[in-house]
């Protein structure tokens, strides 16, 4: 699963890593210990191009009658999309991508669980792949979204059986075109990340409580 990550890169650098159209979004705090329940930046797309927004980590189905089911469903896992109707709806026209620039995992070990902070080769912001959706009670509108993943890949096995699908950028637009995806194409986008191109470290377990943020937690062991 994934369950904590972090985005601490320029908003500028985001911005043209991403494309992104919306002249809105101004500021972007730096953010080391992300975890479900919180509004996090995401990245949809329309015909006028791509455009950052901020839904909660935790689906929250538009059927749902508690908001509290998102803590529930912060991961979906790519195998078994097609086969969940909560998650199959979604796929034609609610994806989006996570954007981040690493993420934390825990291996189990004899005396407890190491967390790891992975992050990719060259150190630059990347995307999840996403699907979003809206909930709306007595008026009000939450815009909440979940990370898909997939099993893990080589450099991932060691520390864990699954990881967040992170997109190439070839893959990246074809997850943000509105076109509808065959299940081949979905087979094709959702997999795990060319583990050559990934890097993981042991951190302290200073990030396992998350109201614990800042830099320091990036520091290896």
């Amino acid at each position: 699963m994934c369950g904590r990550y972090n985005l601490f890169s320029e908003l500028k650098t985001i911005a043209e890593r991403f494309q992104l159209m919306n002249s809105e979004v101004s500021e972007l705090v730096p953010r080391y210990n992300i975890a479900p329940g919180q509004d996090i930046m995401a990245v949809r797309s329309d015909k006028n191009g791509n455009h950052a927004f901020f839904p909660r980590w935790g689906l929250v189905p538009t059927w749902a009658k508690d908001p509290k089911i998102g803590y529930k469903m912060i991961n979906a896992r790519a195998e078994t999309l097609h086969e969940k109707p909560t998650f199959k709806r979604l796929l034609s026209r609610k994806r989006c991508l996570i954007v981040a620039d690493g993420f934390y995992e825990w291996k189990k070990e004899k005396n407890g669980k190491q967390p790891y902070h992975i992050h990719l080769d060259d150190r630059s912001p990347f995307g999840f792949a996403g699907l979003w959706d809206e909930w709306e009670n007595q008026g009000e509108v939450i815009h909440t979204c979940t990370i898909i993943t997939t099993e893990a890949n080589e450099l991932m096995r060691d520390i864990h059986h699954r990881m967040p699908v992170i997109l190439t950028r070839d893959s990246e637009e074809a997850w943000l075109d509105q076109a509808d995806l065959s299940m081949t194409d979905l087979t094709e986008l959702l997999v795990a990340y060319d583990p050559n191109a990934m890097f993981a470290y042991p951190i302290s377990t200073f990030v396992n409580n998350s109201r614990n943020e800042g830099k320091d937690i990036l520091n290896s062991l």
